[in-house]
């Protein structure tokens, strides 16, 4: 048995993560704020039965506290840290820039101030494929130069990448970086293009989509994406002078004409789509080269797209 915390617990990564450990046996300790950026009561959904459980810790905190940081690592004896809370969304972070500087820059600041008082050595963090800006190349690869972000999100979380490393080299922090790609499935946030394009076609309404339908993205099912977070902590539980970036995809990308026409089959509605511009901040395509990953901790996503969007149309009709 192992104790995580897990940052932004509550979330969609979050609290999907936290019972795959708990199932496991492990002990989770959660903090997470409950902000507005979309309703509160989701999250409170997401844990409402992980507080019936005795290995689960939750603290309705903000990472932006370092005191309430030092508490958390005062009263458990963390074995890995899995910081996954951020002010997430290309668009928004173009709107308020500050916000996502002070959460995900001084928020991640504290955990690795807090992490190296309390000498904890082992860090499983999110990073994000909005790194890779409009990387000519593909598939993208953990070795390319990524100093070109297009929106302050993207900015942050290669801030991020580069202040582990500083905290890896300083303090012998093991550090995982995970790059996740277009994260999708029950529970996913309502701002995200697969639940607000869901809601729509139940509603009858028209599907807002920008640009000519053919960017893409590397859509990754969230069972996959927990099963390499789990992976990871693993790897850097077993392992000593880590420092890594990976790609967590599919490797499959999917064009967004693609994405709304198997929604609508899914559902059995033809969508009604209304062509606007590109908007600032959204890169052309995402798609990850996850050679590394897999030999690196043996990920293995399974799950095909139009099934992972039966099952996300499932839950959320029944939710």
């Amino acid at each position: 048995m192992k104790k995580y915390f897990i940052t932004g617990g509550a979330g969609f990564i979050g609290s999907s993560l936290a019972q795959r450990l708990i199932k496991e046996g492990n002990e989770v300790v959660v903090i997470d704020n409950f902000c507005d950026f979309y309703n509160p009561k989701l999250k409170e959904d997401n844990i409402k039965d992980l507080l019936q459980n005795k290995n689960f810790k939750l603290y309705r905190k903000d990472i932006r506290n370092i005191e309430a940081i030092n508490e958390i690592f005062e009263e458990n004896n963390i074995d890995v840290v899995i910081h996954l809370a951020a002010m997430a969304g290309v668009r928004p972070s173009i709107e308020n820039p500050i916000l996502y500087q002070e959460v995900n820059c001084m928020g991640t600041q504290n955990i690795l101030e807090e992490m190296r008082k309390h000498n904890i050595k082992k860090l499983v963090m999110a990073s994000s494929s909005s790194v890779y800006g409009n990387c000519k190349e593909v598939p993208f690869k953990e070795n390319m130069i990524v100093d070109y972000a297009i929106s302050p999100y993207a900015a942050t979380k290669k801030a991020n990448e580069v202040m582990t490393h500083v905290y890896h080299k300083l303090f012998n922090m093991d550090v995982i970086m995970l790059r996740f790609f277009t994260v999708y499935g029950p529970k996913q946030r309502p701002d995200l293009a697969i639940n607000k394009f869901t809601r729509l076609m139940l509603q009858n309404q028209e599907i807002p989509m920008f640009g000519d339908g053919t960017t893409s993205r590397d859509y990754t099912y969230i069972d996959d994406i927990v099963d390499g977070v789990v992976k990871a902590c693993l790897y850097c539980l077993e392992n000593k002078n880590v420092y890594e970036i990976l790609n967590l995809g599919n490797s499959s990308p999917i064009s967004l004409l693609e994405m709304i026409n198997t929604i609508g089959e899914v559902l059995n509605i033809t969508p009604k789509i209304k062509q606007l511009p590109m908007q600032p901040g959204d890169v052309e395509r995402t798609y990850a080269d996850i050679t590394k990953a897999k030999s690196l901790i043996g990920y293995n996503p399974k799950t095909e797209f139009k099934q992972g969007i039966k099952n996300f149309t499932e839950w959320y009709k029944n939710y």
